[in-house]
């Protein structure tokens, strides 16, 4: 499976069946999450074989179920912090899809259960990552179109609108899809394209904006462009 054909694939799923993560998979996860956290100077961590932090009254209203396994998505405090765990952690959720897993980004509906995570000074949570084997591969919800969050033209590389096409697949809190792209021309010889939040009172939009941003370079080839 490619990343764009996990893109498609990928919905948010929040029953699982009661079934472990195999150790190759792990293997792969924390590897690539010991990359990420150099990368994107985060502290992302796997938790396995823990049930508690879905257990609790808001799991239940979340309609979680089996969830075992998940990823806590933390770093130190910063403006740009959701951002870059929206960004980084959709790296994950994409991943997992080609590996064969399911995920859900959940930003409320866990409990933060003493010991099961590490937190140097200055750290804190942004969100946990739900990871298992659906008992399904979730449902499609409806999206915006591509005008309605770019600026996409006749005159716009065909690349751009694949960016937007694959960000409208991203997940975004409560399915709000506050973000925009706009296509700025050249710049020494380079493509420029610059990315948006939205408001929100529901919040998120900068941490659904690192999400979006990830699908956007799937779709548009990383290489065309660069961010302003």
């Amino acid at each position: 499976m490619t990343l764009l054909e996990a893109i498609e694939a990928r919905h948010s799923v929040r029953a699982y069946k009661n079934q472990p993560l195999s150790e190759d998979i792990v293997k792969v996860l924390e590897e690539e999450i010991a990359k990420l956290n150099r990368e994107g100077q985060l502290h992302i961590q796997l938790i396995l074989n823990e049930p508690k932090a879905f257990q609790g009254t808001l799991a239940k209203y979340g309609r979680f179920r089996n969830v075992t396994s998940y990823i806590v998505m933390a770093g130190r405090q910063a403006h740009d912090l959701d951002e870059r765990v929206g960004y980084y952690g959709e790296h994950l959720v994409l991943l997992a899809q080609t590996l064969g897993l399911n995920t859900c980004w959940v930003g409320l509906s866990y409990s933060k259960i003493p010991g099961t995570y590490v937190l140097d000074e200055g750290e804190k949570i942004a969100c946990y990552i739900a990871l298992g084997y659906g008992e399904t591969q979730g449902v499609g919800h409806k999206i915006k179109t591509v005008d309605q969050v770019s600026d996409v033209s006749d005159i716009t590389p065909s690349w751009f609108r694949k960016g937007v096409e694959a960000a409208l697949l991203a997940p975004t809190a409560v399915n709000q899809q506050k973000f925009s792209f706009e296509y700025l021309g050249m710049k020494d010889n380079r493509h420029q394209v610059r990315a948006k939040k939205g408001f929100s009172l529901i919040g998120y939009t900068r941490m659904d904006l690192g999400i979006a941003k990830y699908h956007f370079e799937i779709g548009a080839g990383k290489e065309n462009f660069d961010w302003v």
